[in-house]
Formats: structure tokens, C-alpha cells, sequence
């Protein structure tokens, strides 16, 4: 069959790096830039699949660290892989579990061969090996699916960031082989994205670029950011990683983040986001408005019949009901108020890189940009942040 991943760039604002594009899959086009809401157990918390069709999802995330542990990925193959067994019938990206694996340092060991880890569900041990990782994210059969790489700790030393560098690449090899010699499950392939690591390390970045890239992927992550280093930092490596990697790829920068990260970093050039802060922050009372983030358990919301989350927003949640109810059932403990604030800061995102895209292909994505984060303010880390 034709291969379908093919990335196209439509248009890069003449004042900036900002792209917008499309990255076709065998589950539909992705335009880009895009947000990826994360299902780290083959569901997006509290929204059914056609509510995510309905903020105008195009592509969600799974993780095969958890979707390994429970249900096992062997299940989700025998069920006709993620798309079948969740019934979504859009895009689907996998991470190779290796941010949840190094999360787990005091009980797990690293070795060329891969990560002996132990359950936090009930202590059993398992090995991730690049091998091992390419073997489960094709039974679970993404669209995307990612390398197995080694992200260190934010307050590592230059010394162990180095080491993560050398074997990420070693790894990214042993993933290429591997995914190429194992088979399709489901009649459609897979595109393997590289990750470039490095931490905040500008010639060890360079190097990783230089190397991943020569292994030849059809996408690639910056990983091993937003991690605890400041958001200013955050900024400058993805924008110099961004300018190094092939401009005939997609470019994904990963776990970030909140929204005023995610459209500078747009204009720097990156085309793939995911972040869990839409739906924790749904789950902890909180809702991304055009005005920043506010917080329904607010006394202040007690009476405010008649106002929506987000005048400037046309999600379900805000067509229908006001604060007054929202808080109230939030405070009472009621399902339905998780799953109105969710769904409401999901299709906020999803409406945040959609206005952005429309303003890259004006050509006036700078106007935007200055004017969208004047009105929400700095993030709590950004306020030393370069436009």
C-alpha cells in the first residue's frame, strides 16, 4: 500500500517560525499546529469519543507504560488494537513509556539491554528494552509511535545527560531495526518517531539532533523539557532544536503545557503539543478562559447566573450552563461537573491551536499572539519570558 505519512507545510509566517501544515495518517489529516489530548488508559478522562469529536479532536495520545501494565497489550491486540478497542476513530500516538519507567528510579535499574522496572500497580517486574517497547506499541497499533529513549532528571549532572544522549541514540537504532521487522497487526503501518535528548545541554542537543536524524524518522520529539528547568530555558533549547531538525518533518515537543507555553513555542517553530493540565485542571475545578485560568470553587462564582465558563467560548459546556451550576455541582461532588469543566478545557485548547494555525496562514500570527497573551496573562513560570 502507499505509504499515508506524508507531512506538507503550508505556510511559515514571514515574522517568525510559526508553521501551519498538515501530517496525513492512515486515521485521517492532522493540521498542524496541533494539541494532542493525553489518554494515558485508552481514554481521555471523563469525555466519550464523540465529545473529543465535538471539541475537534484530530489526534489522542495513549501511554504504553500503563496500557502494558493493564490490560496488557497482548489484550488490546486480540481486541483489533486501541482505535478498535476505544472505538476512536481518529489518529492515535503512543510514548514509549520511557518517561514513566526513568520516573521510576528507586525501583528500576537501567542497563544497555533496557529498564528492569517493578508495577506501582503490584510489584511485578518487567523489562523495557527498545525491542520490547516496538513490540508493544504494535500490538496496540498507534498511528504514531514513539522511541524508546532515556529522559534523566532535571537536576541531573552534564555527565549523566551525556550518558542518556549516547544510549537514547543507541536505542533509537535498535527501535528502527526493531519496528521494521516486526509485523502489521492491523493492515496499516506505523510512523516511529525519534527523541532528541540532551537537557538544557546545547552541543550535546545538537549532537542527538545529528544522529537521530541520520537514522531517518518520519517525525521528531524534543523530550526531556518541562521538566523542572525555567520556562525562559524551556523556550531557547526548543527554539534552537526546532531550527536544527529537517523542516520536511513534523515537530513535536513534548508534556508541554499550559497555553501561553504552547503559542510561544509555536512561534518557535514547533507543530505537535500534548499536555494532562485540560483535564486535571477539569478534575481540580479548574477552566482555561480566554482571560486565564479560573477556579469554579471560588465563593465569588456562587451566584453567577447567566455566565458562562468562557463568553468568548461555544464548547457545550458554555452554549448551555452557567457558573452557578457548575460550581454547585462541583461542590456537591457531582460527576457531570468534572466532565462539563474537561470537556470545556479540552475544546479550549483545541479551539487555542486552531485560531493560531488560521493566523499563521494570514499572516498575522504576531498580532495574535501579542494580543492572546496579553489577555491571559503570564504563566506562573513565563513572566520572564521573551515574546
Amino acid at each position: 500500500m502507499t505509504h499515508p505519512f506524508q507531512f506538507t507545510l503550508h505556510r511559515q509566517d514571514q515574522h517568525n517560525k510559526a508553521r501551519a501544515g498538515t501530517f496525513s495518517t492512515p486515521h485521517g489529516v492532522i493540521e498542524t499546529p496541533v494539541f494532542m489530548p493525553v489518554g494515558t488508559q485508552a481514554t481521555v478522562k471523563s469525555l466519550s469519543p464523540a465529545e473529543l469529536v465535538e471539541c475537534g479532536c484530530s489526534i489522542i495520545l495513549a501511554n504504553t507504560y500503563h496500557l502494558h501494565l493493564r490490560p496488557g497489550s497482548e489484550l488490546v491486540r486480540d481486541a483489533g488494537g486501541l482505535h478498535c478497542f476505544e472505538r476512536w476513530n481518529g489518529a492515535i500516538l503512543t510514548d514509549s513509556g520511557g518517561f514513566q519507567v526513568f520516573s521510576l528510579r528507586d525501583i528500576s535499574k537501567i542497563t544497555e539491554e533496557g529498564v528492569l522496572f517493578k508495577s506501582h500497580i503490584d510489584g511485578s517486574t518487567h523489562l523495557f528494552s527498545p525491542e520490547r517497547v516496538m513490540e508493544i506499541q504494535h500490538n496496540l497499533g498507534a498511528d504514531i509511535i514513539m522511541a524508546f529513549d532515556e529522559c534523566p532528571p532535571a537536576d541531573a549532572s552534564p555527565v549523566v545527560i551525556e550518558q542518556a544522549v549516547d544510549r537514547t541514540i543507541r536505542w533509537a537504532k535498535r527501535c528502527a531495526v526493531s519496528h521494521s521487522e516486526l509485523p502489521l497487526h492491523f493492515g496499516f503501518p506505523q510512523a516511529l518517531f525519534g527523541i532528541v535528548q540532551g537537557g538544557t545541554i546545547r552541543p550535546l542537543r545538537e549532537r542527538c539532533v545529528r544522529e537521530i536524524t541520520a537514522i531517518g524518522f518520519p517525525g521528531y520529539a524534543l523530550g526531556g523539557l518541562a521538566v523542572g528547568e525555567k520556562i525562559r530555558t524551556t523556550y531557547e533549547v526548543a527554539d534552537y532544536t526546532a531550527e536544527m531538525l529537517p523542516a520536511d518533518k513534523p515537530r513535536y515537543l513534548m508534556g508541554v503545557g499550559k497555553p501561553q507555553d504552547i503559542i510561544h513555542c509555536i512561534g518557535r517553530g514547533i507543530d505537535m503539543f500534548d499536555c494532562v493540565l485540560p483535564t486535571r485542571n477539569g478534575r481540580n475545578g479548574s477552566a482555561f478562559t480566554a482571560h486565564g485560568k479560573i477556579n469554579v470553587r471560588n465563593a465569588k462564582f456562587t451566584r453567577a447566573f447567566g455566565l458562562p465558563l468562557d463568553a468568548a467560548c461555544s464548547c457545550y459546556a458554555c452554549r448551555t450552563f452557567d457558573m452557578a451550576y457548575i460550581r454547585h455541582l462541583y461542590m456537591a461532588g457531582e460527576i457531570l461537573a468534572i466532565r462539563l469543566l474537561t470537556l470545556h478545557n479540552v475544546h479550549y485548547y483545541m479551539d487555542l491551536v486552531k485560531q493560531a494555525r488560521a493566523h499563521i496562514v494570514s499572516g498575522d500570527f504576531n498580532e495574535w499572539k501579542a494580543a492572546t497573551l496579553a489577555a491571559l496573562g503570564p504563566s506562573k513560570k513565563g513572566s520572564d519570558a521573551s515574546p
